[in-house]
């Protein structure tokens, strides 16, 4: 669901603009008064896995495709704040790196997943956890609240697009949902299944509520998952679904890819590391040099963001 440039108007990446702006410095200051220290590592992991799970384009239906947007994911380990900034961070390093996303168009997609997939998201996974409580209780509300953030992600999006006159609305909005609302599934199912897995590993990592969190993360969870986040990179993106994912169907299908710009040259344009012939190595190297990058860029952001060592309770 990566806007690129071209698709939207001035004032549509204005106003989306001003408002991811606005947006992350709320989310900056509440990492500043909630996370604990040691959970910075984890808003690195975090962001590891999810530049390496976006990676992952899955079929969906009528050729197209989808991948996970992560919000939700990062929402319930890291509370909605920190999920924000940890979004934000992939898309940044997405389209300066990787020409995944539009530069100008980085305030929308900012909004549209870190904002609405991540934080709208998680207050609809704490709204239906209330009512349905226990381990079974918070896989419902995790794959509800995934499949809602990408169908309401997507939906911000047709506004977007709908706002700057690309596509007419009526048009428009039919299609983002018809297939987001696919695509959502996926979401749902994966995000679900890492939860589950955590669960049942690690469950004070989903305890932010109940206890102050004073057991950090453990460099042992923090090796397997930058293990597993950078085995999807390099042995699984390069046999990623090729199918254009849901935006880019709709572009396709209504004739305004077209319209698509690159404005900056990217050092891995479209995932793959130049001066490689083989397709496949070439992703796997782009992937795992994204990946580690996210992981460095997101403990350093956290370090910055967090600036005392004193345990400070979250919200989950």
């Amino acid at each position: 669901m990566h806007i690129p440039d071209g698709f939207l108007d001035a004032k549509t990446l204005a106003l989306t603009g001003a408002l991811s702006a606005g947006g992350l410095a709320v989310a900056a200051r509440q990492v500043n008064r909630t996370l604990p220290r040691n959970k910075i590592p984890l808003m690195g992991l975090g962001a590891a896995f999810v530049f390496a799970a976006q990676m992952l384009n899955f079929p969906v239906a009528g050729g197209t495709s989808g991948h996970l947007l992560g919000g939700v994911l990062a929402g319930v380990l890291l509370g909605p704040g920190a999920a924000a900034i940890v979004i934000a961070c992939v898309l940044l390093v997405q389209a300066l790196l990787f020409s995944d996303g539009g530069v100008l168009a980085l305030g929308a997609n900012i909004f549209n997943m870190a904002f609405i997939g991540a934080m709208v998201g998680y207050t609809i996974y704490r709204t239906v956890f209330r009512f349905l409580p226990g381990l079974r209780g918070r896989i419902a509300a995790v794959f509800f609240a995934a499949w809602c953030s990408t169908v309401l992600a997507s939906l911000t999006c047709a506004g977007e697009l709908a706002l700057s006159g690309t596509l007419a609305p009526a048009v428009v909005f039919p299609a983002m949902l018809g297939t987001h609302a696919l695509i959502g599934i996926g979401e749902g199912l994966i995000t679900s299944l890492v939860i589950l897995t955590i669960a049942r590993t690690r469950p004070d990592l989903l305890e932010q509520e109940t206890a102050p969190a004073t057991r950090g993360t453990g460099w042992e969870f923090l090796a397997f998952g930058l293990v597993i986040a950078l085995g999807l990179a390099i042995f699984v993106s390069p046999y990623a679904c090729a199918w254009p994912d849901g935006l880019d169907k709709v572009a396709q299908q209504f004739g305004f890819e077209g319209r698509a710009a690159t404005l900056i040259k990217t050092w891995i344009p479209d995932y793959k590391m130049p001066g490689i012939s083989s397709e496949g190595i070439a992703t796997a190297v782009a992937g795992a040099i994204g990946t580690l990058i996210m992981f460095g860029l997101a403990c350093v952001v956290g370090r910055v963001l967090v600036r005392t060592g004193e345990p400070r309770k979250t919200t989950d």
